[in-house]
């Protein structure tokens, strides 16, 4: 998911199964509508593709590298506020989300109406004053 300055969703994708989500972040960043300044993700999606896919995209990456991977040159205070506002906004939009019921307990079976309601949720949450 990818969610802008203020928490409101950009993009999301629904990933099968248990992958993880971090080949579909490619093609989200492509749906940005702008350039951002910053690249924030978890360290769990640390990666050397998606660092260099931040940095050709004009964006520079705040993502902190995994225990076992080379470390890259991050300035101190991005990684100490990165969780204190982005990364919040991604998981109070989560939620938010989840706050309604038929996207919190999954009713729908298959994955077209599944992602329809997520949709629709968070056209609503954009229209929400």
């Amino acid at each position: 998911m990818i969610a802008d300055g203020q928490g409101r969703a950009v993009a999301f994708a629904l990933a099968p199964g248990q992958a993880h989500e971090l080949p579909m972040a490619e093609g989200l960043l492509q749906a940005l509508p702008a350039t951002p300044k910053w690249g924030i993700a978890n360290r769990g999606d640390s990666s050397r593709a998606l660092r260099e896919r931040v940095w050709a995209g004009g964006a520079r990456p705040a993502i902190p590298c995994r225990r076992n991977e080379e470390q890259v040159a991050c300035p101190a205070w991005t990684c100490v506020n990165r969780s204190k506002a982005a990364l919040l906004m991604v998981e109070r939009l989560w939620g938010r989300l989840k706050a309604w019921r038929a996207a919190a307990t999954r009713y729908e079976k298959t994955a077209t109406s599944f992602m329809g309601v997520l949709c629709l949720k968070a056209a609503l949450d954009w229209l929400k004053p």
